[in-house]
């Protein structure tokens, strides 16, 4: 299950509002996230790892970045 956030065009903390909106829909899976500043990158990547989501890739895309972030349910 993936699901997609994009949130290029908009400044903090806007990106690590819907990141984390989104977490709180789906409990596992993956989620990219479409930013286009460094520092939503990071701030969006902190606000998963907080949330026991893991960073599992950063991807250049064009003059932004696809974060994946993935999380598993552990039995």
């Amino acid at each position: 299950m993936s699901t997609t956030v994009d949130a290029r065009g908009l400044s903090c903390p806007q990106p690590v509002l819907m990141t984390l909106d989104e977490i709180k829909k789906v409990d596992k899976g993956e989620i990219e996230v479409f930013v286009d500043t460094d520092t939503s990158k990071e701030n969006v990547s902190r606000a998963a790892e907080s949330k026991g989501w893991q960073v599992k890739d950063v991807q250049e895309e064009g003059e932004g970045y696809r974060v994946i972030l993935t999380k598993e349910i552990v039995k």
